[in-house]
């Protein structure tokens, strides 16, 4: 197996027919060069030159071995290319696991001037829940989470990416449904049958549901059970009960079902950018920046 060098060596001497002169071009001194052809000929255990006379002259096995030697170095250059590309940020491929309801704004800008800024990087999304978006992260099966908001991981960053108020959400046979505009007390729902999100699906949001309600002086009967804010939402559209989404999830399904605001709305980080901590990979870094300079408060 020759070396990238040695085939470089070999075309310059092919393509001027001259050591000096090949030397010139290489920057190095004519012996070591034409040591360094005569080796190769060892090495291969062919001819490639023919040097009788006062010319230098290509031998056919020479001038097929030419062929390959280019291709060889093309390949090493693309391989130089892509290689300082990738370390820049140019391309490669970006993983990016994210929670139903983050397939909007900002997400949803923040990807479009990603790909115009990084148009030849594969971009690979994956649909995942609070906890699978922290394992696939930390086990580097994705490079980037969009997930609600958690409590800290070792190993991993956290950046509160999109913030946001809930919003009761009412069948539109609800008598409450009327009014669309003027807030209403979340406590007047005390007695409505809800559809709830399992904790498990993401816990810390789970809780700033949970802490809304109790705030507002009740524990919801939570008699319809959901693993994601979609379904919640679909149950509502059933007439099956009511619930608390965040206001950005309005322009999740449309149909019948009413929004209302709340009287005491309460604040809530509703998404989070996790990716490892002690990651510098370019691609992560410069999605991040992009995602930063689209961070919502979406109130």
């Amino acid at each position: 197996m020759i070396e990238v060098r040695q085939a470089r060596y070999f075309l310059a001497v092919a393509e001027t027919l001259h050591f000096g002169r090949a030397a010139e071009q290489l920057g190095m001194s004519q012996p070591p060069l034409s040591q360094a052809i005569l080796q190769l000929e060892r090495q291969l255990g062919v001819r490639l030159f023919d040097r009788s006379g006062r010319r230098v002259r290509l031998t056919e096995t020479g001038r097929a071995f030419a062929e390959e030697c280019r291709k060889l170095v093309a390949t090493a250059r693309h391989a130089h290319e892509v290689a300082a590309q990738a370390e820049a940020g140019l391309v490669g491929t970006l993983r990016i696991g994210v929670v139903t309801s983050a397939l909007s704004e900002p997400l949803l800008g923040t990807l479009s001037d990603f790909r115009d800024a990084r148009p030849h990087v594969d971009l690979h999304l994956t649909e995942v829940d609070t906890g699978e978006g922290h394992d696939a992260v930390a086990r580097h099966e994705i490079d980037i989470a969009v997930i609600r908001p958690s409590a800290p991981v070792r190993g991993l960053h956290m950046q509160p990416w999109r913030h946001d108020q809930f919003v009761i959400a009412l069948p539109a046979g609800h008598p409450l449904a009327e009014d669309t505009t003027d807030p209403v007390d979340l406590a007047r729902f005390v007695d409505e049958p809800w559809a709830w999100l399992r904790r498990e699906a993401s816990p810390d949001y789970h809780d700033q549901l949970m802490a809304t309600c109790r705030r507002a002086g009740f524990t919801p009967e939570a008699r319809h059970i959901a693993n994601s804010i979609l379904t919640q939402l679909a149950m509502v559209a059933c007439g099956l009960g009511v619930t608390l989404v965040p206001n950005v999830a309005v322009r999740s399904i449309q149909g019948p079902i009413v929004y209302r605001p709340l009287t005491d709305p309460a604040d809530i980080v509703e998404l989070s950018l996790v990716s490892r901590a002690d990651t510098h990979e370019p691609l992560v870094q410069e999605f991040l920046r992009h995602a930063s300079a689209h961070r919502q408060e979406m109130v």
